[in-house]
C-alpha cells in the first residue's frame, strides 16, 4: 500500500506542473479582421435635404354639387387626364340646355330684326318711310345681335360648369388619399379633395451655409456647379442609386439661417424618392486622394479619444487613430495607421491589449457610396 501511494504521489508531482501550465495559458480569442487599405477618396460635404416633387397639385372642386363617384384608388399612379371625381351632372346639363334654348330664341329674334331693318331701309329709299323708323329698326337689330352674344357666353359658361362636374388629373403622378367621400356635397369651399405629386424626376433642396461659400471663394475660383457630383443617403444609411445634378442656387441668403438654398434634380424611375422625405445630401468635388478606409465598426472611443485593435504578432494591439469623416460605409483614417494592418472588426467585445488572438479575414463590406 505504501508503494502504491508513493507511485501516485510521484505521478501527481509529474503531471501537476503540466496541468498548471495548461491552465495558465488561455486559448487564443477568435476575431474577424480586415486589411487597412488605401482607397481613392473624394472630398465630400454633407447637408440635410428635403425631397420635393417638381409638380404638386391640390385637387379642388370648382362647382358645387353632389359627389356621386370616386374613380381612383388612393396611392395609385394616375396619368394626366384620368378621371378622379364625378359630380352629379343633372342640374348642369339642364343649365346647358336652357342656355341653348335662350340662344335659339335670340337668333330667331335677330332674323326678325334683320327683316324689319331691311324693310325700313327700302321704304326710306322710296321716300315711303322715315329715318326715325329706320333708326329704330337698326337699334333693334343691333340689340338682337347683343342678345346673341350674351346667350352664347351663357351657353359657354354652362358647358364649362358641366365639364367641371368631371374632375380629371391635371398631371401624371401618384395620388394621395381622398379627403371627401362619396355622397357628400362638394364645392370650392370644401378645400383640397386630394393631392397629386409627380414622380420622375424629383427635386432635393438643401441649405448651404455661408461658411462653405466663403471657403469656395477663398480658392480664387468660381464655383462650377455642373462639376459637383451629388449623391443621396437615406435615414438608415443606405445610398440612393441614382446620381443627381445641381440645377439651381438661390440668388439671396436666408437672413434667419444665413444659408443659401440649393437644389438638385434626381431621376426617380422606381419611385424611391418620396415627396417631403428627409435625406442626406453628399456633394463630391475635386480630385480623389488615396486614403486609408476602415469599417465604422472597428472604432472604439474612450476618454483619450478613438482607437482600434490590430493584430500584431498574434496578439491584440491598440492603435490610436484620427478620423476624417465617412467614406461610403467606412471611415477615413488620417493618422494612426499606415496601411496593411490587420484591423479587428469582429470579436472586439471584452478584448484587451496583448491578449492572444486567432485572426480570420472577413469579406469586404459592399460599397454603398
Amino acid at each position: 500500500m505504501r508503494l502504491i501511494a508513493c507511485m501516485l504521489l510521484a505521478l501527481w508531482g509529474i503531471s501537476s506542473p503540466a496541468n498548471a501550465q495548461s491552465a495558465e495559458t488561455p486559448a487564443a480569442i477568435p476575431v474577424g479582421v480586415i486589411i487597412a487599405e488605401r482607397k481613392p477618396v473624394t472630398k465630400t460635404l454633407d447637408f440635410v435635404g428635403r425631397v420635393e416633387a417638381i409638380q404638386r397639385v391640390e385637387v379642388k372642386a370648382r362647382i358645387t354639387g353632389y359627389l356621386e363617384d370616386i374613380a381612383f384608388k388612393e396611392g395609385e399612379f394616375v396619368k394626366e387626364g384620368a378621371p378622379l371625381y364625378g359630380i352629379e351632372k343633372g342640374l348642369f346639363q339642364a343649365a346647358v340646355e336652357q342656355a341653348e334654348g335662350e340662344l335659339t330664341k335670340s337668333k330667331a329674334a335677330k332674323v326678325l330684326t334683320e327683316v324689319q331693318l331691311q324693310r325700313a331701309e327700302d321704304l326710306l329709299a322710296k321716300n315711303s318711310g322715315t329715318a326715325v323708323a329706320r333708326d329704330q329698326a337698326l337699334a333693334s337689330d343691333q340689340s338682337a345681335q347683343g342678345a346673341i352674344l350674351v346667350d352664347e357666353a351663357n351657353l359657354q359658361t354652362a358647358k364649362i360648369n358641366l365639364g367641371y362636374a368631371s374632375i380629371t388629373s391635371p398631371i401624371t403622378g401618384k395620388i394621395g388619399k381622398t379627403n371627401i367621400t362619396k355622397g357628400n356635397v362638394v364645392g370650392p369651399q370644401s378645400g383640397t379633395l386630394t393631392v397629386i405629386v409627380s414622380q420622375d424626376p424629383m427635386y432635393v433642396t438643401f441649405p448651404v451655409s455661408q461658411r462653405e461659400f466663403l471657403r469656395a471663394q477663398a480658392t480664387g475660383k468660381s464655383v462650377d456647379i455642373t462639376g459637383i457630383k451629388v449623391a443621396l443617403r437615406f435615414a438608415d444609411g443606405s445610398a440612393y442609386k441614382q446620381p443627381g445634378k445641381i440645377n439651381f442656387v438661390d440668388v439671396s441668403v436666408d437672413r434667419a439661417t444665413d444659408t443659401v438654398l440649393a437644389r438638385a434634380s434626381f431621376p426617380n424611375p422606381e419611385a424611391g424618392l418620396i415627396d417631403g422625405q428627409l435625406v442626406s445630401v453628399v456633394l463630391e468635388s475635386g480630385t480623389a486622394e488615396q486614403k486609408i478606409v476602415i469599417p465604422q465598426a472597428a472604432l472604439i472611443s474612450d476618454q483619450e479619444g478613438i482607437y482600434v485593435f490590430i493584430v500584431s504578432d498574434g496578439k491584440a494591439a491598440v492603435r490610436r487613430v484620427k478620423t476624417a469623416g465617412p467614406s461610403g460605409t467606412g471611415v477615413v483614417v488620417e493618422q494612426g495607421l499606415t496601411g496593411g494592418e490587420q484591423v479587428i472588426v469582429d470579436g472586439i467585445q471584452g478584448l484587451r491589449r496583448d491578449v492572444a488572438v486567432r485572426a480570420t479575414p472577413l469579406p469586404p463590406a459592399p460599397d454603398r457610396s
